[in-house]
């Protein structure tokens, strides 16, 4: 089991490491987080949901994604209250002390999501959340400790010495722990390190006298893979980079400015675009950042400044809540998103969404309909490929309509299927042609157009005929073969780091 000193020290990587490692030596591999806490969710062809982390877990060990391997995830609606998503379907909305209140209830579907995937599996990499030293919360845990108990596993602790302290972090953890927990550490990683290693070994060595655990390796501070990251966490650092890597080239490239929502979720759909050279992609949650006029900024917000670049041809994208949020109005009578009531939108399309307590979680495929038009239009036909995760229906806004095509049909940019095919070419019969239905709405120039498909910016074809049409000269590659090379490289990079044969002596592989 993959714990850690504290939350973003790397453990969802490093277990991900571990997943390919082991699955490259003929092991049918697992992956299991029992408790997850993260806006950042896939969609499995099943219609259930687990944590972005457990998802690509499971493409490292080459193995189909399901909803035992995150039998609990938490999807934040506010500081003090999350939606509690049990093997994949959303079970209710706790605040924390609720939450525990039902403890036995959720263990036991952790228990059983475990016992099911043990059955099945050679070997279970299991991830911790947070720290297993948060003392206030041993007693209602199941995420650390508890697991490593139910599951009888040996705890490997990794801990992030980039921001110093690592040392106090690990014998701290390592102290706080009863000592049942406490035999159960069998080894130590330091991740994300840069610098002398020379200088380093002491401190590794002595940090072994201390805790009595040894250190089975120090993996080195990698470079953005390019990897979907689990939660908001990291937002900011990525930003920083990409800022900086494109002053430092000096070019002029397509800006792309994502707004940071509080708990925004599912930002890996842009990870496909930030990977274009291109691309200048930042995520801002300040007004300030989207370069209007300052003196106007200090008495406008976001919503207006929005509106005021849609109006200079600045293009609007809304994807899944952003796509909702682009219209007239979002209802929410029921709570289902916080407080009951009707919130205003940005106006940029004539649209209005009822929120609902069913929640759509599917694969889709499809294409851009003929009937889309602006930026849009030449791309009809090609092909496009995500999920939907939402609550609530989007329709047409009365009196007005969504703008209307040559053939008088209201122009929904997209056709889709719920099928968890390949996008299927217009030019060949679709089979599943009865179940097709439309997706999102355009403005009538065509520089505002929203969708409920996450992962559309991954359809290689869409987003690459998409920059062409703003100027920008896309290179065409597979984004998800981009995301098996870099788990290659990723376990490349563990495997050179670890000590496999004390690893495996732990896990108790033979070599």
């Amino acid at each position: 089991m993959v714990q850690g000193t504290a939350s973003s020290v790397g453990k969802s990587l490093v277990a991900a490491a571990l997943c390919r490692i082991f699955s490259r030596e003929g092991l049918r591999v697992a992956p299991f987080k029992s408790q997850n806490m993260s806006n950042n969710a896939a969609a499995l062809p099943d219609g259930r949901e687990i944590g972005r982390a457990q998802h690509l877990q499971a493409l490292a060990a080459r193995v189909a994604p399901e909803a035992a391997m995150n039998p609990i995830l938490l999807k934040p609606e506010s500081d003090r209250r999350s939606q509690v998503v049990v093997m994949g379907k959303p079970w209710a909305s706790l605040e924390g002390r609720d939450y525990y209140s039902r403890r036995a209830e959720l263990w036991s579907c952790v228990q059983a999501a475990y016992r099911d995937l043990e059955s099945r599996f050679d070997l279970i990499v299991i991830e911790g959340a947070g720290s297993p030293a948060e003392i206030n919360l041993q007693a209602t845990d199941m995420a650390n400790m508890a697991v490593a108990r139910l599951a009888r596993a040996p705890v490997i602790l990794v801990a992030d010495i980039d921001p110093g302290g690592v040392f106090a972090q690990v014998v701290g953890t390592i102290a706080l722990l009863p000592l049942e927990d406490r035999n159960r550490v069998k080894g130590i990683v330091i991740n994300k390190f840069r610098g002398d290693m020379d200088l380093l070994k002491p401190g590794l060595e002595e940090l072994e006298e201390l805790t009595g655990v040894p250190v089975l390796g120090v993996i080195p501070m990698l470079p953005r893979l390019g990897l979907p990251d689990e939660d908001g966490a990291t937002i900011a650092a990525a930003t920083q980079a990409v800022v900086q890597g494109a002053a430092a080239q000096g070019k002029d490239r397509l800006d792309i400015a994502v707004i940071k929502l509080p708990h925004i979720s599912n930002f890996d759909d842009f990870d496909p675009l930030a990977a274009e050279p291109g691309v200048r992609l930042r995520y801002v949650d300040d007004p300030l950042a989207l370069g209007l006029p300052l003196a106007w900024l200090w008495e406008k917000g976001f919503g207006d400044g929005i509106r005021w670049l849609s109006r200079l041809g600045t293009h609007v994208v809304g994807l899944c809540g952003g796509f909702q949020m682009l219209g007239e109005r979002v209802t929410d009578l029921g709570g289902v998103e916080g407080k009951p009531g009707i919130s205003r939108g940005l106006g940029l399309l004539a649209l209005e969404t009822s929120l609902e307590d069913e929640k759509t979680v599917r694969p889709v495929s499809g294409w851009v309909s003929e009937s889309a038009g602006g930026v849009l239009k030449p791309l009809a036909g090609v092909g496009v490929k995500g999920y939907e995760i939402h609550c609530g229906r989007t329709s047409p806004s009365p009196p007005r309509q969504v703008r209307q095509s040559s053939h008088g049909r209201e122009a929904f940019p997209f056709t889709i299927l719920e099928t968890t095919q390949e996008p299927w070419p217009l030019a060949e019969p679709c089979p599943l042609a009865g179940k097709a239905c439309f997706d999102g709405a355009q403005s009538e120039g065509g520089g505002v157009w929203g969708t409920y498909v996450h992962g559309i910016f991954a359809s290689d074809e869409f987003r690459s005929a998409w920059l062409r049409g703003l100027g920008v000269e896309a290179k065409l590659f597979n984004a998800a073969a981009e995301v098996d090379k870099a788990l290659d490289w990723l376990a490349d990079a563990g495997f050179a780091s670890l000590d496999m044969e004390a690893l495996n002596g732990i896990v108790q592989i033979s070599p």
